[in-house]
């Protein structure tokens, strides 16, 4: 079932409910219909990139990677001592 921002979850509190449990009944609905893990899917919700931009992206990567290869080749790099990105 998809959720939309269109969807309310209502609950009314019982005679002689708590507080708790009519957060607990709220909170049990809203799971059941999967709006917590919609949205938590949308959170970080990235546009999808280009064809074209994807494909320029690889073609430099490729252009990159071969100059490296053709620089170890001609022994200016030394392929054993390369740095490690720290995070």
């Amino acid at each position: 079932m998809s959720a939309t921002a269109e969807t309310r979850v209502e609950v009314k509190r019982g005679k002689n409910e708590s507080a708790t449990a009519l957060i607990r009944r709220f909170t049990r609905r809203v799971q059941g219909l999967g709006l917590v893990r919609e949205v938590r899917d949308r959170r970080y919700w990235e546009r999808a990139v280009s064809r074209n931009v994807g494909h320029k992206r690889a073609l430099v990567s490729k252009e990159r990677r071969e100059a490296y290869n053709e620089q170890v080749k001609l022994g200016k790099i030394d392929p054993t001592a390369r740095k490690t990105r720290k995070r």
